[in-house]
């Protein structure tokens, strides 16, 4: 016992020249509040035992202190039916939601969709980073024993690891201060759940002297409007538009960018309506590069009832002949109710494969949604939108060959199959923002 004591000093002592900052001091909950729902919270044996209560919403164990740039480390201790997560740079005010906890979450999910390390914008965004982006540390998280969670904000970097292993990369700006605090999550009247637990242990705080820990070759989940982060330079991206300028983009028949119909404004490149006047119609644009195998990410935002597209995968039948990622406003555009079991709707690959997206992670008109497209070069192709996977299909293969033959291209000969393409804006007399736009070659 002796030998544990001073070791135990030992460490702490170690940490505190290291900068770190405990934030349990072992016997008590001082230095954290309660909020929102009454699940329990008890120090037991030196570690915080947060229990289930049916009948109450989530519950949080808050710090006390607001932090903006830290480095946080737990290790923490959950049974593997209950859902969990430490919130960070959070808020609570009664003019929102009658005091609802909201802000970063970073996710405990034993469950078998495995999102431990995912971030989740609690109460407001919804989800941020789905491990759909990085599957492979969806096995991070062990049950059964204590896991080490990582959190690391710097400036608008956000980043979290399991056990070392390299979760979520988030860049955003929405909030740069807030309280920490340790989830029990809701089970809604489900008393079979009560009683359940997750342990908190060795919970400690770095706010000074930070550098981020290591370089990780994770995609990068940027919210910044219009930003490319430094790790993206590294991974190869750059920008297509940049807030202001128009200068990679071109109308295919003039080689110029058209004098109307598309517009920049507020760091925004917007196709403009022309249903009203055909005159002002400006035209598709493209890329004046080339691209073979790509990764390109952008954010579209459509109006009510519009209908856009991004094409790649031209040149070989035709101007405008190619693959399309599909924007529509599926509840008000007739286009989606066409063609086979959905394959017009939004994010689909028009006429030939429908998304596979769920509502949840789905923006309606006049907001914001995530769009990315990647094209290997063993000629798989994915579609993401919102950090998940809807679409997915090899170019050139017999799936492909026949749900092409039974699509409008089906008399294209080659369709869809140019070995470099430019990228190609849609402008379908709708009005369609898209701002973002990052490409890199694979």
């Amino acid at each position: 016992m002796l030998f544990f004591t001073i070791f135990s000093i030992f460490v702490t002592n170690a940490s505190v020249q290291q900068g770190w900052e405990n934030l349990f001091n072992g016997k008590n909950l001082d230095g954290w509040i309660q909020r929102n729902g009454n699940a329990k919270f008890d120090v037991v044996d030196g570690v915080i035992v947060g229990t289930t209560v049916a009948g109450t919403p989530n519950s949080f164990l808050c710090t006390e202190k607001n932090y903006s740039d830290f480095i946080f480390e737990v290790e923490l201790l959950v049974e593997p039916d209950m859902n969990s997560g430490i919130q960070f740079r959070s808020l609570s005010s009664p003019e929102y939601n009658n005091g609802r906890v909201h802000g970063y979450q970073c996710e405990v999910d034993p469950s078998e969709r495995a999102w431990s390390g995912g971030i989740y914008d609690e109460a407001r965004r919804g989800w941020l980073y789905p491990l759909d982006l990085n599957p492979d540390a969806r096995k991070a998280l062990k049950m059964g024993q204590w896991n080490k969670y990582r959190i690391e904000c710097i400036g608008n970097s956000i980043r979290t690891w399991v056990n070392d292993i390299p979760v979520a990369h988030v860049i955003d700006d929405m909030t740069s201060e807030g309280f920490i605090a340790l989830q029990v999550h809701a089970i809604g009247n489900n008393k079979e759940k009560e009683g359940e637990q997750i342990k908190w242990r060795n919970i400690r705080i770095k706010t000074e002297n930070l550098e981020p820990d290591f370089y990780s070759d994770i995609h990068v989940e940027n919210l910044v409007a219009n930003n490319l982060n430094i790790v993206e330079k590294k991974q190869g991206f750059h920008l297509l538009f940049d807030g202001q300028s128009t200068e990679c983009w071109k109308n295919e028949k003039t080689g110029e960018f058209p004098e109307k119909g598309w517009q920049v404004k507020d760091g925004i490149l917007s196709v403009l309506s022309s249903r009203q006047d055909s005159s002002q119609k400006g035209g598709d644009i493209i890329t004046k590069e080339m691209f073979g195998p790509f990764e390109f990410k952008f954010d579209f935002m459509y109006t009510e009832g519009a209908n856009s597209g991004i094409k790649y995968g031209l040149g070989n039948n035709g101007p405008g002949i190619g693959l399309e990622y599909q924007i529509l406003d599926d509840e008000k555009h007739h286009d989606a109710k066409k063609g086979a079991v959905g394959n017009r709707t939004m994010s689909s690959l028009y006429d030939l494969i429908p998304s596979g997206k769920e509502k949840r992670f789905t923006k309606g008109p006049n907001e914001w949604n995530r769009g990315r497209i990647v094209v290997f070069p063993d000629g798989k192709v994915q579609h993401w939108l919102n950090g998940r996977k809807v679409v997915e299909y090899t170019r050139g293969d017999n799936i492909y060959k026949a749900l092409v033959a039974r699509s409008k291209y089906a008399n294209y000969e080659g369709f869809g199959m140019a070995e470099k393409s430019p990228i190609l804006l849609q402008d379908h007399n709708d009005t369609v923002h898209f701002r973002s736009l990052k490409i890199r070659n694979l």
